[in-house]
């Protein structure tokens, strides 16, 4: 085994151990915890996050950040209900355009980072608000409900297959599909290259804008992705959907042992980060806990992630 994958066997381990902490104590403290409606429960709620985590990984990996994924889940979501429910357009070709939408707009946040050469911190944050502006635009700030009856557009989002949520069976495969493009394939190594020594790929000839504008896309169709599924499970797209999702994001991703730094982290270390956060959130509530006090836990969960990245890499 290769020192990177000792590497990240060794995180995921620590990861996991702290999740099955995490769920022992919530099950003392609330038995219901472990019923199987509360845990598929759980399994949809963290799918939205784990969607948006997924693409995130790849932009971390590389030393990036994308904080406009909010923005693009509502903008993506508003759109595909507007030609859905307003303007006819048949549902599978909404839901491409939409996915297609997302891939473009994280294409675009590639191409400034990339070609103007502007920090991923800034451009992100720009096209945040652009990207929510535009959302605010486009349904005059208010949401949108989807009020067309359509077989495929509940499925994505309220579907049982062998009573499991089809949203749950397709976050694992592509969880699945994903992992296999980031350790098996010339891209993925390119990636944790990047990550690792930008110079150093490119003097190897990696072509190391392309790359980075293929993660940015990808974070943006995972952002589009999740908007969909949102919409479905709720009927109606709003403005204000996806707001500070991206933190959950990140947290999710470095909680999962991926290095803000680059170069190093895996996408099942972020598939184990997104479950210990949907423990989190739902343990909290099935406790009664406050929202106001759950925003606190989650900042601290979050400062304290930085924190182990931090030491980690030192």
């Amino acid at each position: 085994m290769s020192k990177l994958g000792k590497k990240i066997k060794n995180t995921n381990l620590g990861t996991v151990l702290a999740l099955i902490l995490l769920i022992v104590f919530v099950t003392v403290l609330n038995h219901s915890f472990i019923s199987p409606n509360n845990l598929l429960n759980l399994l949809r709620q963290l799918t939205v996050n784990g969607f948006i985590a997924f693409g995130m990984t790849f932009v971390i990996l590389t030393g990036g950040i994308d904080l406009s994924v909010g923005s693009i889940l509502a903008l993506t979501s508003v759109i595909f209900v507007g030609l859905f429910t307003q303007m006819g357009v048949p549902v599978f070709v909404a839901l491409l355009i939409a996915i297609l939408l997302g891939a473009v707009l994280g294409f675009v946040n590639g191409v400034f980072i990339t070609k103007g050469k502007l920090a991923p911190f800034i451009v992100t944050l720009a096209t945040m608000t652009i990207y929510r502006g535009l959302t605010l635009v486009y349904t005059d700030g208010r949401p949108i409900a989807g009020d067309r009856d359509s077989y495929l557009f509940e499925f994505l989002g309220r579907g049982l297959i062998l009573k499991i949520p089809f949203q749950v069976i397709l976050f694992f495969i592509i969880f699945i599909i994903l992992s296999i493009v980031l350790r098996k394939t010339a891209f993925g190594r390119k990636v944790y290259a990047v990550g690792g020594n930008e110079k150093a790929s490119f003097i190897a000839g990696i072509k190391t804008d392309k790359v980075k504008i293929a993660i940015y896309t990808i974070s943006g169709v995972m952002a589009s992705i999740a908007g969909l599924i949102l919409t479905s499970r709720l009927n109606s797209a709003g403005p204000q959907a996806g707001v500070s999702y991206e933190m959950d994001a990140i947290a999710a991703v470095v909680l999962g042992g991926t290095s803000m730094t680059g170069g190093k982290g895996s996408l099942t270390g972020t598939l184990i980060g997104v479950l210990i956060l949907g423990v989190l959130n739902n343990g909290l509530n099935l406790l009664g806990v406050s929202s106001f006090y759950q925003q606190i836990v989650k900042g601290i969960v979050i400062l304290l992630a930085v924190l182990i990245d931090r030491k980690r890499n030192n």
